[in-house]
């Protein structure tokens, strides 16, 4: 929370309006809502748990407990994608300084996944995946006159999933890019916004993604645009059994065999490995009721692996 807090003054400004009351610096809200997903709990609980601990409060100079709905306007108003963009920013600025990111010698790893967006028990996903529900809430093995087919009501609810895609420094698991949106679709138009901000941000000299990426202008980008060797799974496309059409996909399909790009590619795991990180310590399901406060919640959980990440070199 004190690491939240001293980044967040060195970003955000003291108050986001002149005429404020001023009871709250942004930087100290920031830290509260750091504190609240890191514990993976609602505005209400967060609220509690200040309350209940006036240390807290004393490290980041509060002299009283925000409650929930200034938490949650403050969650509005400091979580847009210029504030992320600046801390991100900021948190790959300090790893380079301390030379922990190890890019030299491991890829940029660029991977994507999807969040529920409500907390829901694995066996319930799967009785919904095989039966419908009729208006009256009786279980039918088959869709009937009023009920909606599995297929129907999978592809309603990957059209409204939250879907987040990350680049991952290989060596210290450091988010250096993320970006976030609704619907399960392809990840390839993801690539080019997550490799050139963290090309910007850290200078980047390989990069592996898997199949979902594939793309002759994915590797044009790369290659041509910013000097980064590209290695990306071969897959888009029917399965045949001619060679690829693209000069670069071509030069994947030559090169697939040989070990330094298969050790290389291997390090494309670690990116999964963050996605396991931030569910594992912050939860797979999102409390957010609209689809951009979906979006803002998922950055937030960007910030706050990186932040612990921080926490975590600076006590060692």
């Amino acid at each position: 929370m004190r690491t939240a807090y001293d980044l967040a003054r060195r970003l955000l400004p003291e108050y986001s309006c002149k005429f404020s009351r001023h009871d709250f610096t942004l930087a100290q809200l920031f830290a509260c809502l750091v504190l609240r997903e890191f514990h993976g709990v609602s505005l209400r609980r967060a609220e509690e748990i200040l309350r209940d601990n006036p240390r807290m409060l004393a490290d980041i100079g509060l002299r009283r407990v925000p409650d929930h709905n200034t938490l949650c306007r403050a969650f509005r108003r400091i979580l847009r994608l210029g504030n992320v963009n600046r801390m991100l920013d900021l948190l790959v600025r300090l790893f380079v300084q301390a030379k922990l990111l190890g890019l030299k010698h491991k890829p940029l790893a660029i991977d994507s996944t999807c969040f529920e967006m409500r907390h829901r028990s694995p066996h319930y996903d799967r009785r919904c995946r095989h039966m419908a529900l009729t208006p009256r809430g009786q279980a039918v093995k088959r869709p009937g006159k009023w009920g909606k087919s599995v297929n129907d009501r999978r592809s309603e609810s990957l059209r409204r999933m939250p879907k987040l895609a990350i680049a991952v420094a290989s060596g210290c698991h450091l988010i250096l890019s993320a970006k976030v949106r609704t619907g399960n679709g392809s990840d390839a138009p993801d690539f080019n916004d997550l490799l050139s901000q963290a090309w910007r941000r850290a200078g980047v000299k390989v990069v592996v993604a898997d199949a979902g990426y594939d793309s002759e202008a994915n590797h044009r980008i790369a290659r041509q645009e910013m000097g980064v060797r590209s290695i990306i799974s071969l897959g888009i496309g029917r399965p045949t059994s001619k060679p690829p059409t693209g000069r670069w996909r071509r030069h994947m399909a030559k090169r697939r065999t040989r070990k330094a790009d298969q050790k290389l590619y291997g390090q494309r795991s670690q990116s999964e490995t963050v996605h396991s990180m931030i569910k594992r310590n912050q939860g797979s399901a999102l409390r957010a009721r609209t689809a951009e406060g979906r979006k803002q919640e998922m950055m937030l959980r960007v910030l706050v692996h990186n932040i612990m990440l921080l926490c975590d070199e600076m006590e060692d």
